[in-house]
């Protein structure tokens, strides 16, 4: 392996991290505007926050299962439990999504809206944990063969 494949290969893990912290500024984001702040944003514009939000993590977790935990499986056998955790994640928060763009669709107060935020918050903010402990160290050897932006999503 070249210098530069190695270097490119590090550089999945850091835009593993990058991808979590910009998701999790948005979800900060959105929690600061339900909670009304100085200047509270319209009732289309928090709709347009929070689906975007919604969005960006979606396409997050797609990406992961569509390309990267394959080429993790592939070259790690051994962390096919691991995977299989990180994809049911997904799924749960797949439903989470569902709950709070319900919530939107249906005009539910803010509390309400802020208290399905809360319940995704705290479930991705553990898998973002568990998965940069068991998956950061691996990046740095997986061959991936997509950009990182299909396998981490566009962010």
């Amino acid at each position: 392996m070249t210098e530069g494949e190695h270097t490119r290969l590090i550089a999945r893990a850091h835009e593993m991290r990058a991808v979590h912290a910009r998701l999790r500024e948005a979800l900060d984001l959105v929690r600061s505007a339900i909670a009304g702040g100085a200047d509270p944003p319209s009732a289309r514009d928090l709709v347009v926050w929070c689906r975007g939000f919604c969005t960006a993590l979606t396409r997050h977790h797609e990406g992961e299962d569509r390309h990267l935990f394959p080429a993790v499986a592939a070259a790690n056998p051994e962390l096919e439990e691991t995977l299989r955790k990180l994809t049911q994640d997904h799924s749960m928060m797949s439903y989470l999504i569902t709950g709070l763009e319900t919530a939107l669709d249906r005009d539910e107060p803010a509390e309400r809206v802020h208290a399905h935020l809360e319940g995704l918050g705290a479930i991705m903010e553990s898998h973002f944990r568990f998965e940069e402990r068991a998956l950061l160290e691996v990046l740095e050897t997986v061959r991936l063969e997509v950009h990182p932006a299909d396998a981490l999503g566009p962010l």
